[in-house]
């Protein structure tokens, strides 16, 4: 663990430093207030601070309230040094900020015991930082495939929609569907079913580019959200999605199998609004429309002008 020494006492700051080193910590070492609050601006900030109380430029109350405020930093364990014992120095340390104090002249072994509190204090913060964050992606991402579940690539869509329209771009949605899955799983079984849901799954995602979003819409269809894209810009996309998937069979523990994609595209740049609700229906009916036409193939929604009707299939590209 990387621990910084604020003190600005040679012989304090060397003492310190040869027992943390002993004791097996990464140290860094600030001679005053201005270097220890340096050390925190870097781009691998200690995680766990000895900040002596009286020091030049800034005192260790004042780096500890410092740290304090940045609200959106990893926390940082402080340990407070100084030679005053009085409650209400005491006190005026702990409402700055600070976790600990330790009162000159040091003892080693109360020192030690403080900073392995320190330690433990800082596991068990990053123990629930992991908990929520894994709290976090069961909440938005589908537990099989590991894209965006139906809410939150709705959710998604929505914000790039409403992005789109305050910046005046494009927008694309491409919703896809593997082709004869109900096929899959009756004559292979579901584990199979979801083997090709996850290859499929992660052939797509190496498809899109980084900040397209990609979920699982439902069952077997996918909903992917391509900003900045106009019509050719989303049916090119498209193409390389369905490629993805027909290029080259899918292994399975009984053998490999060809599984195929059909896909619907629709485009803000075709209608001149970016409505959410209205895309999404859109690229629906030119999926069902590449369905119908002998799946395998990408089908785009029809342009229109504001207020002429929805958005319709148009004729295959594919």
């Amino acid at each position: 663990m990387r621990i910084l020494i604020a003190e600005d006492d040679p012989v304090s700051r060397r003492t310190l430093e040869a027992f943390l080193k002993k004791w097996d910590y990464d140290v860094l070492v600030a001679r005053d207030g201005a270097e220890a609050w340096e050390a925190f601006q870097q781009e691998n900030p200690p995680q766990l601070a000895i900040l002596d109380w009286m020091m030049p430029a800034m005192d260790g109350v004042e780096i500890c309230q410092k740290i304090r405020e940045r609200t959106h930093q990893p926390y940082v364990y402080v340990l407070i040094l100084t030679a005053r014992d009085r409650k209400q120095d005491v006190v005026e340390g702990m409402e700055g900020g600070a976790d600990d104090y330790l009162v000159k002249p040091l003892d080693p072994h109360e020192l030690k015991a403080r900073l392995h509190a320190g330690k433990r204090i800082l596991n068990l913060q990053e123990e629930l930082i992991s908990a929520r964050e894994a709290q976090r992606v069961q909440a938005t991402h589908d537990p099989l495939t590991g894209l965006w579940n139906h809410g939150a690539i709705l959710d998604i869509l929505r914000r790039e929609a409403e992005r789109a329209e305050r910046q005046d771009t494009s927008l694309g949605v491409v919703m896809a569907d593997l082709d004869h899955f109900k096929q899959i799983n009756d004559a292979r079984g579901h584990p199979a079913g979801d083997t090709v849901l996850r290859e499929a799954a992660h052939r797509m995602r190496c498809a899109v580019r980084p900040y397209d979003s990609i979920g699982r819409y439902g069952g077997e269809e996918f909903l992917i959200v391509v900003p900045g894209c106009d019509r050719e810009g989303a049916l090119r996309q498209a193409e390389r999605l369905r490629e993805s998937i027909s290029g080259e069979s899918i292994e399975l523990s009984e053998g490999s199998i060809s599984v195929t994609l059909s896909l619907g595209v629709a485009a803000s740049s075709d209608s001149k609004i970016c409505d959410a609700d209205l895309l999404l229906r859109a690229a629906d009916g030119a999926l069902y429309q590449a369905k119908g036409k002998g799946r395998n193939r990408v089908e785009a929604a029809a342009a229109r002008s504001p207020g002429n009707k929805p958005l319709s299939p148009a004729e295959p590209i594919s």
